[in-house]
């Protein structure tokens, strides 16, 4: 299904609607494109690759997480580091009528194109974090595709809906104050998985291990990370395995340190989000 949103790699750089473009784009031995400059906001959303992106003369290499964002008239460009590993990542154009448009309402939307201010804003968020801008970015281009009742109003919502989350979410990166808001159960999960993700990471273990309910657990991660306890913890077990991999590790001995119990369950479920098989990858 995911495959059906990927659009064709051109190297316009112009808007051709009023107000937001987005682009989903997965290219291999693509043609590199020089520096240049738009009247509008890029956010550019990292998925993977291996790339640099040049601003204003620096190079900053980038990893799977990143957001960056490019405000009007910056010099930019990508250097591709290696053309042969695929390149993906999503491309979010916004007029700056558009978000001139956003800050009268409230000065929040605007606070991830602020940040930027006359430069560039780059910022790495948590597989978990990230995969909740993911999972926005999937929707609204699932409805940009389709023709649906009440079609433009609800890209017109989750537009709105996208940039307030980055601007709530860089808000939250930069202030102490933001950071403890709401964040504490979470922050507590994410920490003990990441370093369990070889044992038992169910919803039974970790209630009784927090002293929280398995309800409260399961919407602590859906209510804010967009994707469930299970997709989280499959998401960087199979992260963990590519690293170990790519090492060295055979991938029958890479799983088993992972958290899977079954090689043909790990190695579909491998495939299904990298679009490679373990085998492949150590290539």
């Amino acid at each position: 299904m995911k495959k059906d949103l990927i659009s064709p790699f051109e190297s316009r750089q112009y808007m051709l609607q009023k107000d937001f473009e987005l682009y989903y784009y997965n290219d291999i031995h693509m043609q590199p494109v020089a520096d240049h400059t738009h009247d509008y906001y890029e956010f550019y959303f990292y998925l993977e690759g291996k790339v640099s992106i040049n601003i204003d003369g620096m190079g900053h290499v980038l990893r799977s997480g990143d957001i960056v964002v490019i405000p009007p008239e910056t010099v930019h460009h990508m250097d591709i580091l290696n053309p042969n590993v695929p390149y993906r990542r999503f491309v979010f154009w916004v007029s700056t009528d558009f978000m001139d448009h956003l800050r009268e309402r409230t000065p929040d939307y605007a606070y991830i194109s602020d940040r930027a201010g006359d430069g560039h804003f780059i910022t790495n968020f948590d597989p978990a974090a990230f995969s909740a801008f993911e999972n926005r970015i999937y929707r609204l281009l699932e409805e940009i595709h389709a023709r649906r009742f009440g079609r433009d109003e609800y890209i017109l919502l989750a537009v709105d809906e996208l940039i307030l989350a980055l601007s709530r979410a860089a808000y939250m990166k930069d202030s102490p104050a933001g950071k403890t808001e709401a964040m504490t159960l979470s922050e507590k999960l994410i920490a003990y998985i990441d370093e369990h993700l070889e044992e038992d990471l169910s919803l039974d273990l970790l209630s009784q291990k927090f002293f929280v309910s398995r309800y409260h657990i399961a919407h602590t991660f859906t209510d804010t990370f967009g994707i469930s306890l299970h997709r989280y913890v499959q998401k960087k077990r199979l992260e963990k395995s590519r690293h170990l991999i790519t090492s060295g590790v055979p991938a029958t001995s890479a799983f088993l340190q992972c958290g899977f119990t079954d090689y043909s369950s790990f190695y579909r479920a491998f495939k299904a989000e990298f679009g490679i098989s373990p085998k492949e990858c150590r290539m």
